[in-house]
């Protein structure tokens, strides 16, 4: 799809912490401009779902070099708004909190991080991309040539958290605000503090906080920057 501003494509790097909006923005950023998403965050959860379900979790604590042996042949998919890992649509899978309470250390993994580095690189060489994560404009992509780094309130991010999961319904129990802003707290502390490309903004980064602002709010304004550039 021709990009629906200017006509040299870009790339656009959106990070920050876990429930700041990155996905929502990226996905919508992506359809106004005509531009392909690529969501990493769920290429890491797709990656931590194989961990889960191979029963070797406790194990990479104490020997991350195992992880290896599941990356052999993985292989991830975005069709469409749909996530397949090894053939199978886990779009709904990738977003229980099991997942989301492992994915920080799974991510953490150094071959886990190589492996989907070069995943994320080849995804978005044709650029024309908006891809969200925690190290796009750091680490994935730091010649993007706009990147933004999404920040919110810690409580406002487990409200949205855990509207999702309720929402979602379903016969899982749902923690409650206190349980998930505190699991919040924890996943940024594992983020920021990991060794391989650990949360932090790069210094070109424009930072929006997301805390008071709708979905169309931090949607128009990071749009407006990448008009600013696609027109420039």
């Amino acid at each position: 799809m021709e990009n629906r501003i200017g006509k040299r494509p870009i790339i656009i790097a959106i990070d920050g912490p876990a429930a700041s909006g990155k996905s929502t923005t990226a996905r919508i950023l992506a359809g106004k401009l005509g531009y392909t998403y690529i969501d990493t965050g769920a290429m890491y959860r797709s990656v931590t779902l194989k961990v889960l379900r191979s029963g070797l979790l406790d194990a990479l604590r104490e020997d991350t070099g195992r992880v290896s042996a599941l990356l052999d042949g993985l292989q991830i998919e975005f069709r469409g708004d749909r996530v397949f890992l090894d053939g199978e649509d886990v779009s709904a899978a990738i977003r229980e909190n099991t997942v989301s309470r492992e994915v920080s250390f799974v991510s953490s993994l150094k071959p886990v991080r190589d492996r989907l580095l070069v995943l994320q690189q080849k995804m978005g060489a044709a650029r024309g991309v908006v891809m969200d994560g925690r190290d796009i404009g750091t680490v994935v992509f730091p010649e993007a040539e706009l990147k933004i780094f999404l920040v919110a309130d810690p409580r406002e991010r487990a409200k949205r958290r855990h509207a999702e999961l309720s929402l979602k319904g379903g016969n899982s129990a749902v923690p409650t605000v206190e349980e998930l802003e505190e699991e919040i707290r924890q996943r940024d502390r594992d983020d920021e503090q990991r060794t391989h490309a650990p949360l932090k903004r790069h210094p070109d980064a424009v930072v929006v906080d997301t805390s008071c602002l709708t979905i169309d709010q931090q949607v128009a304004r990071v749009y407006d920057l990448a008009a600013k550039i696609l027109e420039g």
